[in-house]
């Protein structure tokens, strides 16, 4: 960051730098879905197939691939958000948590997940809402806990999709996906450096506090 570059306008940077990266990884699941219906193709056979050599390849594709519109719908609008949300305010972890997340919760499935293809994007949703939460609870800084509050309010009723239900929505991949952005919120509590506190122009470098021409230790008694 040069000098002619406020912190603010740093910061306003890097949240459209984040909006931008998670709104092309939604546009990337429409083209696919599009593209699915255009051709009438049916990719959910591309899917996770546990315990079979063929679904491996699943754990990469499967995020991508939705079974309708409005399993793509569903999708678009927490990718979008709980991204943001994480390359924003934790874009050290966020190179290695997506990754693990969108890997890991794959494996998870395809180790212990009932016999059918698993597709969709909800286990990295879910991973992502569960770290944002979890790394705000822990590391309780005022940027923390606020994109905490923001992913819960929005998100916070999705944690249900980890227990079983509709049979033809895979609780697999939200249990595995929250289970590991649980995990990594907890073994990257300290690894982006927390924002910097603001500093007040009546503070001096040590943060004592300047009151009719005396100094005192950040706070003022009124005598």
């Amino acid at each position: 960051m040069t000098d002619s570059v406020t912190p603010l306008e740093h910061d306003t940077r890097k949240l459209r730098r984040s909006f931008f990266i998670a709104a092309c990884f939604a546009t990337v699941l429409w083209l696919i879905k599009l593209v699915e219906i255009t051709f009438d193709l049916n990719l959910t056979r591309f899917g996770v197939y546990p315990l079979r050599a063929s679904g491996l390849a699943g754990i990469l594709w499967a995020p991508l691939i939705h079974g309708s519109l409005s399993h793509v719908i569903a999708n678009t609008l927490p990718i979008i958000i709980l991204g943001t949300a994480l390359l924003y305010g934790y874009p050290r972890s966020a190179k290695i948590v997506i990754p693990v997340i969108y890997i890991g919760s794959g494996v998870g499935v395809w180790l212990f997940a009932r016999s059918a293809h698993h597709i969709g994007a909800s286990g990295l949703t879910l991973g992502m809402m569960l770290f944002v939460f979890t790394i705000g609870v822990l590391r309780w800084d005022k940027r923390a806990i606020a994109l905490a509050l923001i992913v819960s309010f929005l998100y916070g009723s999705a944690i249900w999709g980890i227990f079983p239900g509709d049979p033809q929505i895979s609780y697999e991949s939200h249990l595995f996906g929250a289970a590991i952005g649980v995990t990594l919120a907890i073994l990257f509590k300290t690894f982006d450096p927390a924002p910097p506190k603001k500093k007040y122009s009546w503070e001096d470098e040590e943060g004592n506090v300047e009151v009719d021409g005396e100094q005192t230790e950040g706070r003022w008694d009124g005598k």
